[in-house]
This record gives structure tokens, C-alpha cells and sequence, in this order.
């Protein structure tokens, strides 16, 4: 690894520092065997229930508490998630904020994004070509970048959901978690470093990981998912990619139908609202892509509710 390895005293540092301003989601057990699925302990960590709606104010939250923030303020490019995070960190620190989003972006994100203050600009049609304008804004302003995923302290944010998991399901064999840019499962991983089997879930429309571990190196995938404005940034970030390849046990592969029937499932059966990216993780247990063995106790990781759908097709 080149960057300074991500270790356990930096990430407890950092979620003691953000301590103030992130919830602590609630892990809800779930019956496996009613939900037909076998004989094995279920528990879905509720990260959807964090501010702005998603696990991304971990990582928000940990850039703007740990960098000199300039006079211009932050920027960031995002799908929606990660914008909403970073508006709603700004607007708490009183920061000035500007979220460059791609058209794919659900409208749910986007009055988040305005409803916490920042300015917000449209721009393209996927999340590179906001990356794209998002970079182009800090060479003519000065604002400070703030990654999705691809950052030191974005990844030490999302690590605080591991260390704040472990506290509360010590006794754990197996973690789902949906894959997009990898801020989210390096920083599990970094964090757990093997104590606990960690699987990777991506859209098959959307396999930016699974293409990255067969390659070496992050490469461009495909981006045509139901869940791209979330899942698809084209490749994952360089700094997680050494955590999953020694942390990550596989990758495993997932269709839109199986992601919406994830999304009907969650709602039958804890009346939560989950986002396609926030269901992807239970849709690898419904369809089959990971089947538990007897007695396994695994928790599935549903990571985003900013949807405003409830239907979620037919």
C-alpha cells in the first residue's frame, strides 16, 4: 500500500471526533428462516437511518472535522448520496458547500441536497462527468475536494461504521455490503482486517470491484444499473482496492430485479424504505448469489433510504 495503512486507533480517533454530529444506527434481527432462507442468524445494520440518509455522512462528516477548510469552502461530485452528506456536514459546520451531481440523479436526493443549504449544479449524465465539473470548480475557486470514496478520510469515516458494528453484533461471521466506488467496504475492511468474512455486493450491470480484483487495478466497468446513481461511479477508488483484495472474501453479483425485490422484502418486512444501493446487500441472501450455512450469523449492511419510491415496480 502506498498511503499510510488505515489502522484502529485512527479510526476510533475519528469516530470519536465525529461522535458529536453521527448517529448511531440500530441493528435489527431478522427471522431468516420465515423470510425463507435458510437456518442462520440475520441482522440488517440500518445505516439508511443516518443524517441525509445514508452512510455517507460518516465520510463527509470526517473530511470536514479533520482539513483546513478554505475561504471558497467544499465541493464535491456524487450521485446524490455523498452530496447530500457533504451539504448537510457544510451546513453543521457552517462551511459554504457546492455538490455537482449527474442527471441519473433521483429527485429525493436532490432536495436533500438544496434543503441543507448547498449550491447545487447539475451536470452530465454520470456521476464522472460530475467529477469531471467538480474539478474544474476547485482549479477556479480553491474549494476543498471532498472524494466519494477515493480519500484517506473518507475512507477513515466509513470505517466508523464497522468499529460502531463490532460494539454491537460482536459476535458476527459474515458481512454483506454493496459495492459502488469502495469507500464503504475498504473502510470495513481496514477495520476488520479479516476478523469477519466480508462480501462484496454489485449490481451486474455495475461491476466495478469484482472487474478491479480480476484485473489488479482499478479498471472501467459497465454503469447500467437501477442502482447507478449510487453503485456505478465506473471504477473504484485506488486507495480501498489493497484493502479488498486481502479482506474482501468475493464479490458477488446481483440483478435489478433481484435489487427491487429487495427493496418489496425490507419494506414488508421492516417498513423501511431502502434505496436500490441500500438493498442491494440483502438482495444477494433473496436471490441466492451468497447462501449461508447453518448457523452462520451474517448481517446485511442496508447502507441508503433516499428514495422517494415505495412501490418499486412490478
Amino acid at each position: 500500500m502506498t498511503a499510510r495503512p488505515i489502522e484502529a486507533p485512527e479510526i476510533i480517533a475519528t469516530r470519536d471526533r465525529m461522535a458529536p454530529y453521527v448517529r448511531r444506527t440500530p441493528v435489527i434481527e431478522l427471522d431468516a428462516h420465515e423470510l425463507g432462507l435458510g437456518l442462520f442468524t440475520l441482522h440488517a445494520k440500518l445505516e439508511l437511518l443516518q443524517h441525509a440518509g445514508s452512510f455517507k455522512t460518516r465520510g463527509a462528516f470526517a473530511n470536514l472535522l479533520a482539513r483546513e477548510i478554505p475561504a471558497a469552502g467544499v465541493v464535491a461530485a456524487s450521485g446524490g448520496n455523498h452530496g447530500a452528506a457533504v451539504a448537510y456536514a457544510a451546513m453543521k459546520c457552517g462551511i459554504h458547500a457546492t455538490i455537482f451531481v449527474p442527471s441519473i440523479s433521483p429527485p429525493a436526493k436532490l432536495d436533500r441536497i438544496r434543503a441543507y443549504g448547498a449550491e447545487l449544479v447539475v451536470t452530465g449524465e454520470r456521476y464522472s462527468d460530475a467529477l469531471e465539473a467538480s474539478l474544474a470548480h476547485v482549479t477556479a475557486t480553491g474549494a476543498l475536494p471532498v472524494h466519494a470514496f477515493d480519500q484517506r478520510e473518507t475512507l477513515l469515516g466509513q470505517a466508523t461504521l464497522a468499529a460502531e458494528l463490532e460494539e454491537q453484533l460482536p459476535e458476527l461471521d459474515t458481512l454483506l455490503v454493496a459495492v459502488g466506488g469502495g469507500g464503504l467496504i475498504g473502510g470495513i475492511a481496514a477495520w476488520y482486517a479479516g476478523r469477519v468474512r466480508i462480501i462484496g455486493v454489485e449490481p451486474e450491470g455495475a461491476p466495478t470491484l469484482a472487474h478491479a480484483l480480476a484485473a489488479g487495478q482499478p479498471v472501467d466497468a459497465p454503469t447500467d444499473s437501477i442502482a447507478a446513481d449510487s453503485l456505478a461511479p465506473r471504477r473504484v477508488g485506488a486507495l480501498m482496492l489493497p484493502y479488498a483484495q486481502r479482506y474482501v472474501e468475493r464479490v458477488v453479483l446481483v440483478t435489478d430485479d433481484a435489487i427491487r425485490e429487495s427493496q418489496r422484502a425490507l419494506l414488508r418486512a421492516l417498513t423501511i424504505v431502502a434505496e436500490p444501493g441500500g438493498a442491494a446487500a440483502f438482495a444477494a441472501l433473496l436471490s441466492g448469489a451468497y447462501v449461508p450455512a447453518p448457523g452462520e450469523r451474517v448481517c446485511v449492511l442496508v447502507s441508503g433510504g433516499n428514495s422517494a419510491a415505495v412501490d418499486f415496480g412490478r
